[in-house]
């Protein structure tokens, strides 16, 4: 096994949003840094996921990076919703700009990471078989980024082409003539069921569970519409940190039980012809709250679903039910509903007639063979923590991560796991993450990480960890305030529920963007509080922490932290 005599600062694993601003703000804080990109190119997520019709479902102002003015005056988005290659091509010129590739080594996969107790060091290990020696550990990997395949007997047997959204091939698909079959309606699939629609022979969608999917709206943008928003950046900006779901919308504090029907049908009428992913969830403050008050919502968007949809059997099979609206990712689209008025395409109910297996000709349910020439599997993902749980990570007395989260994952914050010093996730489970605008938590995260750094280096401090107590008292908080809310009637990829095995157990933080950035800054401004720092010196005599985090103080830090509601 090749080693690397040089000790780094800082191993970054991945090059998408996180990655690339990882590499920014800590080699401008002059840390030394290496970055590991699985694959050949900058893009992350986006990277992976080229499937026909992929797009970011919030506007282009908002899911972008905020810490240039220079950046955000510069580029020039086509459309409200930009598409995946758009963002490739962003994410590119950012690289570029700020000559962030040089940092990066592509085409390599971290295999390993173990922590050196005595060295106070993470040996990082490749796919290459060189192990890397820093202070830090910092995954960027994701938050949906390790594709679940679909658990199918027979899938191996399919005589034609399959595809997974996630891992699309990086070449043209020609589905000319094609015999399509598309299983899964989650975000990805409705994307690419719309994009395919007419342009393959025929297209058979295969249904698990009927969603919410409401209108983007998408349309390009003149350069007076840029200018607007550009003259305005800087408010925006602001005003998106402080709410809850990182977009520059407030959350409205009425009631849709208490409004009138009147009242809540122009409303939503509104929300409808003018919206975007989060519009309808910020009509009225007790939409995920309320039974009744979300039944009002959901039940509007099936009465769209009835008017769109010309065939009433077919409208039935779409209508959402089982779950309150927005407990699974609502999704947008401009053209699903209409999709199913075509006569090349066909929808198949799988809650009435289940898939059995997959045969060489086609996908078999209980009604029949299925004759396909293409299978295109819109399966989701292994949300949250599958990116970090394939990196064999080991961190005190050997303990491996997988063995920790095992019952379900746990951090402090979203930022650090007890047992694991140095090491920082960015976005992790415990985080608002994929609950909130992406690019705006990845930046406050990022931020906060680089501002700790400089912290421990400046006070020359070598080990930072997530006290035990701190980390519990912050995982039941995360549980309390979701308990006072309706995801929890949702089996959602936000609790696992998506990945046979998985423990379920709901990760993202739900008292909003704005209140947790405050919580994090109170701890940082605190002295870490909650946190286990050692002095080098100290640390080599007496082992003796500086801040302990543990017992009493511990517990009293975390519950002077934890007054915030969804």
């Amino acid at each position: 096994m090749g080693q690397d005599s040089t000790i780094l600062d800082a191993v970054i694993v991945g090059s998408g949003f996180a990655g690339l601003y990882a590499i920014k703000r800590l080699r401008d804080a002059g840390f030394s840094i290496q970055a590991f990109e699985a694959g050949d190119g900058i893009g992350g997520t986006w990277y992976w996921n080229r499937y026909p019709g992929a797009r970011v479902d919030l506007e282009c102002w908002d899911y972008s990076y905020s810490f240039s003015p220079e950046l955000q005056d510069e580029w020039d988005w086509p459309e409200r919703y930009p598409t995946s290659s758009e963002l490739m091509r962003y994410l590119n010129h950012v690289a570029d700009r700020f000559h962030l590739r040089e940092s990066i080594q592509f085409n390599t996969k971290v295999t390993s990471a173990v922590f050196d107790e005595q060295a106070n060091l993470w040996n990082v290990t490749t796919s290459y078989g060189k192990t890397v020696k820093a202070r830090f550990f910092v995954p960027a990997t994701g938050v949906l980024s390790v594709p679940k395949p679909p658990e199918i007997p027979g899938i191996e047997t399919f005589g034609g082409q399959t595809y997974h959204t996630g891992r699309w091939p990086h070449h043209e698909v020609d589905f000319t003539n094609k015999r399509v079959g598309v299983i899964g309606t989650g975000s990805s699939g409705i994307q690419v069921i719309q994009a395919l629609a007419g342009k393959c022979k025929h297209l058979t969608v295969f249904q698990r569970t009927a969603v919410f999917v409401v209108p983007a709206k998408n349309h390009p943008l003149t350069p007076a519409m840029r200018a607007r928003v550009r003259a305005t950046y800087g408010e925006r900006r602001a005003i998106s940190r402080l709410t809850r779901f990182g977009i520059a919308v407030p959350m409205s504090s009425e009631s849709a039980v208490e409004a009138t029907v009147e009242e809540r049908q122009k409303k939503y009428e509104n929300a409808w012809e003018n919206s975007q992913l989060l519009g309808f969830r910020m009509c009225y403050g007790d939409i995920l709250a309320d039974e009744a008050a979300n039944e009002t919502v959901a039940e509007f968007i099936r009465g769209k679903i009835r008017e769109i949809v010309k065939k009433p059997d077919v409208a039935e099979k779409l209508l959402p039910r089982g779950f309150p609206f927005g407990t699974k990712r609502p999704c947008l689209g401009d053209t699903y509903y209409s999709v199913y008025n075509r006569d090349d395409v066909e929808l198949v109910d799988l809650r009435a007639t289940p898939i059995e297996r997959i045969v060489p000709e086609g996908v078999v349910t209980s009604d029949g063979l299925h004759e396909l020439d293409v299978l295109i599997c819109a399966t989701g993902y292994d949300a949250l923590t599958g990116a970090l749980t394939q990196i064999d990570v080991r961190g005190l007395g050997g303990r491996k991560l997988t063995d920790k989260w095992s019952e379900g994952a746990k951090t402090y914050l979203g930022l650090m796991t007890a047992g694991f010093p140095n090491l920082f996730t960015v976005t992790g489970p415990g985080s608002p993450g994929p609950l909130a605008n992406m690019s705006m938590s990845i930046e406050q995260h990022v931020d906060w990480i680089t501002h700790c750094m400089e912290h421990l280096r400046d006070h020359n401090i070598d080990r930072i960890e997530a006290g035990q107590h701190a980390e519990e008292a912050w995982m039941q908080h995360v549980q309390e305030i979701v308990s006072r809310t309706l995801y929890l009637k949702a089996n959602s990829w936000y609790l696992g529920a998506n990945v046979p095995g998985k423990p379920q157990v709901f990760l993202p933080y739900l008292g909003g963007h704005g209140t947790y950035r405050k919580k994090c800054d109170d701890v940082a401004a605190a002295g870490y509080e909650g946190f286990v720092l050692r002095h080098r010196a100290e640390s080599e005599a007496a082992n003796e922490p500086v801040n302990a985090g543990h017992g009493e103080a511990a517990r009293s830090a975390a519950a002077g932290m934890l007054g915030g509601g969804a």
